[in-house]
């Protein structure tokens, strides 16, 4: 793919914009920088946050820790913290200038101040509004779709910012994505272009993952994958993404950088190509290319499941990992294709009920699945056309994908959520 090719612009923007950094489960940092950004318009610490949230927020909030809260979970505590001492300017790293003496005040303001939430449905998969309050002042933020994408500003009930446009309308455009296009994008881009995103992702990515393998964090799956299986790249792949993801799940505050607007994904489509490519002696030109490969192939996949879905992301993004590990083993794009078909066969319709120290063991599954979607086609076998959901190519197999996480398991994300509140 040449430069000149508007293609060529698009992908690069694309991973600008979906490559970005941010501290902790994405969906409480969402809700904190709201509380933040509401806070600020206020000016001043409110007495009172009602917090409005569809219910695939509140079930990725329940279960996870907030970063920079000495442990503490849940919703009033995200919209606490962003309160407190949340830094609007910093988006998805608004907790991250977090002093010692404001974190141990945080337990006293979550008991003396009145927090609400409300479950509200009223069209977005994503829609989050904050409303604070300090005596008979107000001020409300709304975000929609995406964790930043904010659509309203009120002060004192009077609407002082409104966004009319979609969230899509503000980003590079999604739908040029296509498997063969990302494949030659791959191979062709000026790494130059790209160097300093992926950079940046590989050392964050990692430094959570060693995090995560040498020290205590949820359920430890890195550990137990260690201890179960062989000493093999393909166990260590597994373990130091799985550890990552019970590191971030559980409290550290070391920063990630995101893919389809997820740490876990970002650190599922990284951390094993990492892996596989120190353990193949690869260039780095070539850890590059196999990055913009995964990278672009999980966004493809996630665009059209949606941002919030009942569809676990690590499945798109465990697939997008094998793309990276057959690359690295210097697979053609045929290669490639049949790598992201086979693994999509193996794990479509693992439900995503939240974010917690489980998502790790997905994470080991998928990244295993990916694996295994290569070195099925690498011996000879493949699922074809007709195989439950997979379709005649590459790419209807991921539009079947995005079609069964954004419809087809509406009702499942509904009951996921009823079953989360209920237990509350």
């Amino acid at each position: 793919m040449n430069k000149e090719d508007s293609l060529y612009s698009i992908y690069v923007q694309i991973l600008k914009e979906e490559l970005v950094m941010a501290m902790g489960c994405t969906e409480p940092i969402a809700i904190s920088y709201a509380c933040a950004k509401a806070t600020q318009v206020l000016d001043h610490l409110p007495d009172r946050i009602v917090v409005k949230a569809s219910g695939s927020i509140i079930k990725n909030v329940k279960s996870v820790i907030v970063p920079h809260t000495n442990g503490l979970k849940g919703i009033e505590v995200a919209a606490a913290a962003g309160a407190l001492y949340g830094d609007a300017d910093a988006k998805l790293e608004v907790l991250s200038s977090a002093t010692r003496e404001q974190i141990e005040e945080l337990p006293e303001y979550v008991q003396n101040t009145n927090i609400t939430v409300q479950h509200i449905e009223q069209g977005h998969v994503f829609d989050l509004e904050i409303h604070v309050y300090y005596e008979q002042e107000h001020a409300s933020v709304r975000i929609v779709d995406t964790h930043t994408n904010i659509v309203q500003i009120e002060k004192n009930w009077k609407v002082i910012f409104e966004d009319k446009t979609t969230s899509l309308e503000h980003k590079a455009d999604h739908s040029a994505l296509i498997m063969k296009q990302i494949w030659d994008f791959s191979q062709t881009v000026d790494i130059d272009d790209v160097k300093e995103i992926l950079d940046r992702q590989i050392t964050c990515n990692m430094a959570i993952a060693n995090e995560g393998i040498h020290n205590s964090y949820g359920a430890n799956i890195g550990h137990v994958i260690l201890n179960m299986d062989s000493d093999c790249v393909k166990t260590k792949a597994k373990a130091y993404a799985a550890a990552g993801s019970d590191a971030r799940m559980n409290g550290c505050e070391l920063p990630v950088v995101i893919n389809s607007e997820s740490g876990n994904q970002g650190i599922t489509c990284c951390v094993p190509v990492v892996v596989y490519a120190k353990e193949l002696d690869c260039t780095q030109e070539q850890l590059y290319r196999a990055l913009v490969l995964s990278n672009l192939t999980a966004i493809y996949i996630k665009t059209g499941i949606g941002t919030l879905s009942a569809f676990c992301g690590a499945v798109s993004a465990g697939a997008a990992a094998g793309a990276g590990i057959a690359y690295l083993h210097n697979g053609t794009y045929k290669e490639i294709q049949h790598t992201i078909v086979n693994a999509l066969a193996i794990l479509s319709g693992t439900i995503c009920d939240g974010a917690k120290a489980s998502c790790a063991a997905k994470i080991a599954s998928s990244i295993d699945a990916g694996i295994m979607g290569y070195y099925m086609y690498k011996n000879k076998q493949q699922f074809y056309a007709g195989d439950g959901i997979v379709a005649h190519s590459v790419d209807e197999t991921i539009q079947n994908i995005g079609t069964l996480g954004s419809q087809g398991m509406l009702q499942t994300n509904d009951k996921i959520i009823e079953m989360m509140i209920s237990c509350d």
